[in-house]
């Protein structure tokens, strides 16, 4: 186990966070291939059409710089499972990327879910557990987000856990054909200390829904 803390498995009810397997391949590809729709207005425009950009032999590539980014300590790269009947659901993914330690100790996050398993506080969860793990065991200091405006799924992650807005980027990142605004979520471990995490925090504030 690296000063990260990973490789780490972390699981709240029915939703799981584990490393990726080169077996995920298939399951990743089928996921990404069905939800085109779902997914491609929010992410950097591939060299290629999206069938092609989403391919096993794809999987494995981007699975192999996954792991380079792993041993140099720049990322936490989650698959998102659901637990069903004591099986994995492979329904999304969510990295902690540009891990930056000493004095800024900090990562963004990103992450995709499945449209067929929205709705149902997944991602929330997912995102939370994340979190709690960078804060508690990798110890960060602040996670950032960055969102498309009009990307109101995503924001309502964020917006749901409680993650601050505060920035506005200007033509941030080149998305389908061109550079695209995103508004900038940060959270850092003081703001969940004393509620007893993030996960928590968000336990407590689905009960109220």
């Amino acid at each position: 186990m690296n000063s990260l803390g990973w490789p780490v498995v972390l699981t709240d009810g029915v939703v799981r966070l584990r490393p990726y397997k080169r077996s995920d391949a298939y399951d990743w590809t089928e996921v990404r291939i069905a939800n085109e729709s779902w997914l491609a207005p929010w992410e950097p425009t591939p060299p290629g059409s999206w069938r092609e950009c989403n391919t096993p032999s794809v999987f494995r590539q981007v699975h192999r710089e996954q792991r380079r980014a792993v041993r140099k300590g720049e990322a936490m790269p989650f698959a998102v499972c659901l637990l069903e009947q004591g099986r994995e659901r492979y329904v999304g993914h969510l990295n902690l990327g540009n891990i930056v330690g000493r004095a800024f100790c900090s990562a963004y996050a990103g992450y995709w879910l499945d449209a067929r398993a929205a709705g149902h506080g997944v991602m929330p969860t997912a995102l939370a557990l994340a979190v709690d793990h960078a804060f508690r065991v990798a110890g960060l200091h602040r996670i950032e987000v960055n969102i498309r405006p009009e990307n109101m799924p995503s924001r309502r992650v964020v917006e749901k856990l409680g993650f601050r807005e505060e920035a506005y980027h200007q033509r941030y990142l080149f998305i389908n054909g061109g550079w695209r605004d995103h508004i900038g979520y940060a959270l850092t471990s003081e703001d969940v200390e004393a509620e007893g995490g993030l996960l928590a925090r968000w336990h407590r504030r689905a009960a109220l829904r």
